[in-house]
This record gives C-alpha cells, structure tokens and sequence, in this order.
C-alpha cells in the first residue's frame, strides 16, 4: 500500500530482470520452502539431525569470506563529509558504476522483497528498512536477524519512510564487487558478494553506516557496541554498552558465566554487536538492540570460553564456512572433541591449516540464548550505567581505567587502538586506530562523529561513566597476562559500584585505576606482580600513546572539534 516502496521495486525488477518477484512474509511455511529449496541446490547442507536439530552449513565461495573494507563505499556529495575514515565516491558516479552491474544481475532467479524492522515493532527508537535480493540464504539470514516480514511491512506503511537496500550475489567476481552506502538517499547497494558483513544488509550497512549519519541527524547513537546487564547478589542490575573491534571478545562478554567463586551474580544478554541509544523520558541514555540475533564469529567457542553461545548453537542454527566431521557434525578450531573429515570448503581435511575459516560464522535466534534479557523487547530500552572501550593491547593499556568526565572518555574512545582480526580481509596482527570501534562502520567524518558525541553532554546530566579495559595484556614471554572470560565480571563489578560511588580508584594522569585492594578478587589465581603490572601505567609508554593519538586526530584536519584537541593536551600535560 506504500507507492513509493512499490513504484521502486518494480524500478529494481526492470533494472535486474529476475524471473519472478517474491514479497517476504516471514512465515514459518516461507522460511521451510526456501530452506529446502536451498537443499535442493546445494546452498544449504543439512546437518546430524540428532547431534544439531534443525542446523544447516552454508559454504560461501573461497574469494568471499569476509568484510571488504576497501570495496565499501560512503557516497555523498560533499567528500569532506564522508571523511579519511571512509573511502569516498561521488553518489553520481557510484550509481552509474553499480547500476551496471545489476543490470540483469537476477536473471534466472527470484527477486525477493524482504520488509524488516531493527529493533522491536514496537520501539519509538527502532527503524525500519527493505532489502531486495536474489539470494534465498540472505532472506532466511535476515528472518533470524530482523523482525522481518507483514509486521515490519505494517510499520513501513503507516511511517511511510524506509532505508533502501539493494543486493544481488552478482557473478560473485571480486573485481565486480561493491558494498555501497548513500546516507543521504538512506540507501545501500551491494553486489557481488553472498557474505552476511557484505549482504545482510539490515546489519553493518543499515544498522551501522546508515543508522549512524541517521543518529547524528535525529540526535541519538549508533554503535558498535554490546549491552549486557549485571546483576549483583543483592538484585540490583546495571546495564553496560561495551565497543570492541569485531572478533575481540564481545559475544563472550555479552554472554559471560559467573564464576563459581562469585556466587549469586547473573548476567542478562540483551545484545552481543549493535547498540542504539537516545536519551530516555528520564534523561537517561537508554539502549535497545536492533537485531533479533547473532550473526558471530564461531572458531574458539566451547564451553570454557562461551558455554551460553555454545549451547545456543546445538539447534535451530545456520553455520557458515565451518568444517564437518565424518558424521555431518559442525566443527571448528578450539572445539573440545571431534575431528574434521572436510574442510571449510568441502575438501578432505589433510590435517594441515585451519578446517574451518577464521571467519566462520553462525546464526541464531537471540532468544535461543540461555541468558537472554527479558528486557530486550522492551520498547524503552534499558538504561546504560557505563560504556565500556576496549581493544586487544599487547602492552600500554591496563585492565581498566575508568574517564574523568564526559569528554575525556570521548577522547578514551577516539583513540582506543586494536590489532585487526580475521573479521576484515587484510593482514591480522596489525595494530591500528579503532574510535569507537566504528573505524569500518560510521557512516560520515569521524570528526563530526566525535562532535556528535560531544553534543551530547549538553543535553543531559544523566550520561553514563566511560571506562576502558583491556583483557589482552601480554607478558614477555607473550602469555595472557589476565584470565579473561568468566573472571572479567570482577572488573565489571569494579564498574558497576563506581557507578555508585561504592568502588574506591586511584587518579593516574590518563584516568582512574582500581588499586588491587579495589577489586574483588577472591578465588582467582593471579600473583601480585602480576596484578600490579596489568594496574600500571607506564608514563614513558603513554606519552607515546598520547602523541599518537594526537597524530591521529590530525588526520581529520579542522573537523576536529576544538573540545577534544583541548582535552588531547590536557591528558598530555598530565603525562608531563
């Protein structure tokens, strides 16, 4: 009932030409056709029905694995606007390029038509978007990470305003591969490519890119973040945001098991990747997950380092480019028993390499999650006490440090630095400028980004503190130097009553440390040197840190505002 929604799709079905066209629904009957029709082709493989019920292994192709980072583009028409954070092309230009080559790019296929809502229907703070594809594995994909199909469609045409996405796996040619965003069309189109970073494109595209420059005009965030809530012994539960690069420990945050040594504590999951936050009614910063499930990465996941994730992925499970044992069992690197009969790729495993990619994924169903937030359909959100900002740190960074105001964890967030993981096609091990965690994800000039945040403190008093932490501290000899896992809710705990005012901390000049008398650290096993190691702060190490950052902002020339340049030479005078 939409004329505009129905006047551009018969647009894309001239331009594509697909054999027929399909309105998704979302129906059970739906999503049972299409995967048995991908059984049919082979795009789909079923899995031991009596280990994985209802499981399916999908295999991308060999060139197809991963983020393309520089194949994704922000077009506006002002370059300055997209920023040095961004590669840029002219919209004009970039239309022309990809239009020709979805031209014809369905035929032979089905074009379906996918409405989708990220974030609960009913959410004042949830958006809604349409994707049209012909690749029957993203609209099953997007019924699991969406609230997909007439419910969203409903909300589409009473709002009447809609983020665009086109996708077409193409030919699956790198070198005719685009990913490509146009905030202010709210459009994205993708082509030649089927993995989910580069084709689902209610996730890192709309939920991210385009949801960001959308945040920065309505006056509210979108983040690369988890939300988690903690509750203590005594009932009282605290909800974290927390940005970290992608493979670096966030779905096992979201989904962290309490150690035994700390009875009565409870984590609540309500998201593991994406966070959108406006100031509440109350004057709180209140957050809800767009997506409806987890789209992660699955090498390394067990029972020791994420039992809920594992045991969420036992059914009703879509695995992308993992291994299979001999009796059609999903395998992966760091799994606790099994052995690989084909790889990734459905080659005989010879025993040498990685079985399964680096990046292989799975999707699921948020509320498969044993610790799933009752409060993550809540229309209002969940209101955020602290945001974490962390990365994987060799050295330089302690466990945890918590910012002296508003726009000093601003700044925190501005030059949190991580070494790249398998998430993004490249060289890993490389330690890089990560603000945000939104380096591959903010739609328009880090600049204006950091501006934004910026902006957002003369708005409220309520924000939440900002903290810093940093679970990959190495010693010499290359070993983790903290626990990690179950043991990080001790370092949440510290968070949580500071945000009280319960937790005592010592300034240093980057910020506030935990003493080691401040945290609880009852039954883990961890010597004092090493304990006051992963507390220092090397002032020689950080004013490197900070000279670096300050190189970084330079990147963004006069769109650094002059707040954070200000706050930049404060931390520096600090560090004398």
């Amino acid at each position: 009932m939409n004329a505009s929604l129905n006047s551009w799709v018969e647009e894309i079905a001239r331009l594509t030409k697909p054999d027929s066209v399909h309105w998704c629904t979302g129906s059970d009957a739906e999503n049972s056709r299409l995967i048995d029709e991908m059984l049919t082709t082979g795009d789909l493989i079923k899995l031991n029905p009596k280990t994985h019920p209802n499981c399916y292994l999908h295999r991308s192709h060999p060139s197809d694995v991963a983020r393309v980072e520089h194949l994704t583009f922000v077009c506006t028409r002002n370059r300055e606007d997209a920023g040095p954070n961004n590669i840029w092309m002219d919209p004009a230009e970039a239309h022309r390029k990809i239009d020709a080559l979805f031209e014809g790019s369905m035929r032979g296929r089905t074009m379906y038509v996918i409405p989708y809502c990220m974030g609960p229907i009913e959410s004042p703070y949830s958006r809604c978007g349409v994707e049209i594809t012909d690749s029957p594995y993203v609209v099953v994909n997007m019924r699991i990470m969406t609230r997909m199909g007439d419910a969203a469609l409903k909300r589409i045409e009473r709002e009447g305003k809609f983020v665009k996405g086109l996708h077409s796996i193409g030919d699956l040619d790198p070198e005719r591969r685009f990913i490509m965003h146009f905030p202010e069309e709210l459009f994205i189109k993708s082509v030649g490519s089927g993995y989910g970073g580069n084709a689902l494109l209610g996730k890192k595209c709309h939920a991210l890119r385009i949801a960001s420059w959308q945040a920065r005009d309505e006056g509210w965030l979108a983040e690369h973040m988890l939300i988690m809530g903690i509750q203590s012994p005594e009932g009282q539960t605290h909800y974290i945001a927390g940005a970290f690069p992608s493979a670096c420990g966030k779905t096992n945050l979201a989904m962290l098991v309490p150690p035994e040594s700390m009875p009565g504590w409870k984590i609540w999951t309500v998201g593991d990747d994406i966070c959108w936050m406006q100031i509440g009614k109350d004057g709180q910063l209140r957050a809800i997950n767009p997506e409806a499930g987890y789209f992660g990465v699955v090498p390394g996941t067990n029972r020791k380092t994420n039992k809920n994730a594992y045991d969420m992925i036992q059914r009703d499970t879509i695995f992308t480019n993992v291994a299979l044992t001999a009796d059609n069992q999903p395998w992966w690197e760091g799994m606790e028993s099994g052995t690989p009969a084909l790889d990734w790729q459905g080659k005989p495993y010879s025993g040498k390499g990685a079985a399964a990619h680096p990046n292989s994924r799975f999707t699921v169903s948020a509320k498969q999650n044993p610790i799933y937030s009752s409060l993550a359909e809540a229309p209002d959100g969940v209101p955020i006490s602290a945001i974490l900002f962390g990365g994987r740190r060799r050295e330089v960074a302690p466990l945890v440090y918590e910012a002296r105001n508003w726009t000093h964890g601003v700044l925190v967030g501005a030059g949190m630095a991580s070494e790249t993981t398998a998430a993004a096609v490249g060289q890993m091990g490389v330690v890089r400028r990560d603000s945000m965690a939104m380096k591959p994800f903010c739609g328009y000039n880090f600049g204006d980004y950091w501006q934004h945040w910026l902006s957002l403190e003369g708005k409220t008093s309520k924000l939440p503190r900002i903290f810093h932490v940093n679970w990959f501290r190495q010693d010499k000899n290359g070993k983790f130097m903290w626990p990690g896992f179950g043991e990080n809710l001790r370092v949440l705990q510290w968070i949580a009553n500071r945000c009280e005012g319960k937790a005592g901390a010592t300034e240093s000049p980057i910020g506030f440390v935990p003493a080691p008398e401040d945290l609880n650290l009852a039954g883990v096993d961890l010597d004092k040197d090493t304990l006051n190691t992963l507390l220092s702060v090397d002032v020689g190490a950080w004013r490197q840190e900070i000279d670096a950052i300050s190189k970084y902002l330079d990147e963004f020339k006069d769109r650094v505002p002059a707040k954070l340049r200000d706050e930049q030479r404060t931390v520096a005078g600090r560090l004398g």
